[in-house]
């Protein structure tokens, strides 16, 4: 079959690749114009243009993918099939229409739980034990095809949703590959979604990093696995003296119950420090920070930070305005 890849961040990367070690043909990559990270950045380029110039497939970057200009480059692909996966833009009804078979998306999240642009990172924060991939047949509406194919895997109590992003990338590209054939053999079965069952998965803002301390230990300890690398988790340190200082918080673990510290101690105080960790009340249990990042800084020790910044018992984080 003649395949469009479309795709444009990391996820899509390991798809990108096996494609080339199917019997298929891969006619072009259509992927996002690179944009720049902030306002006077460099653009960024997509990682899967060095995969296209790898292999000299010819690579299509428009900035809407719907428009009758657009669609028309696209008719003159004649694809069988168009391979979707993290490339950042829906599909409309016309556009799918332009390959035979229409259109597959590989989705990091089992449907329909996670619909949405961020599947990952809110499996994530809500402390799921276990996510997967789902390859669907696109509609116009998001994530809503029927699925063709779907694995499952456990998510580490560690695990952030950078690396299990790129151990559900891996997993899903083989996934597309055999779903692909079944496709092209007739053999595969569409399931259809339920929608009672589906959640959301909106794209994060800046502004979920901000850490609740009246929200459980093990709950904001999901919050920091979930938003690396973007947007992070940030709280604010109110010393004795010197303006609330605005702080990143790194690898911690949780404790049920505090070890030490007042018993009238409300949530987001420091009751102890030690060489290993920060002990900082929560709503519910302690989060024991082992690693601590100041703005502008890199990430320091637990034990560095209390020799550089002397903080104790005591102390108190929160918002920057409490």
């Amino acid at each position: 079959m003649r395949l469009v890849m479309m795709g444009t961040g990391p996820f899509a990367a390991p798809t990108f690749r096996a494609l080339f070690d199917t019997p298929h043909e891969v006619v072009a990559l259509v992927t996002q114009p690179p944009r720049p990270t902030h306002a006077r950045g460099t653009p960024v380029e997509s990682p899967l243009r060095p995969i296209a110039r790898e292999h000299g497939t010819p690579i299509f970057d428009p900035e809407s993918i719907n428009t009758p200009e657009s669609q028309e480059q696209l008719a003159k692909y004649a694809a069988d099939l168009f391979v979707v996966a993290d490339y950042g833009q829906i599909l409309a009804r016309e556009t799918l229409a332009l390959a035979r078979l229409g259109g597959v998306n590989l989705h990091g999240s089992l449907l329909p739980r996670y619909r949405g642009a961020a599947p990952v990172a809110w499996a994530v924060f809500h402390g799921e034990r276990e996510s997967g991939v789902t390859v669907i047949h696109m509609t116009p509406q998001l994530d809503a095809g029927p699925c063709l194919a779907q694995l499952t895997t456990s998510i580490g109590s560690d695990e952030t949703s950078f690396e299990l992003e790129a151990r559900l990338a891996e997993l899903g590209a083989p996934l597309v590959c055999r779903t692909i054939d079944q496709l092209e053999r007739g053999e595969v079965t569409h399931l259809p979604q339920d929608p009672a069952l589906a959640t959301k998965a909106r794209r994060l803002r800046k502004s979920d990093g901000v850490i609740d301390w009246n929200r459980s230990a093990a709950a904001i300890k999901n919050q920091i696995r979930a938003l690396e690398p973007w947007p992070r988790n940030f709280t604010f340190w109110h010393r004795v003296s010197g303006p609330p200082m605005r702080l990143i918080v790194g690898r911690c673990d949780v404790e049920a119950t505090p070890s030490a510290g007042s018993p009238t101690a409300k949530p987001g105080s420091v009751i102890a420090v030690d060489d290993q960790a920060l002990d900082i009340l929560a709503g519910d249990g302690v989060l024991r920070v082992r690693e601590l990042q100041p703005a502008g800084k890199r990430m320091l020790s637990a034990a560095e930070f209390a020799r550089g910044y002397r903080i104790a018992a005591g102390e108190q984080f929160g918002p920057e305005r409490p």
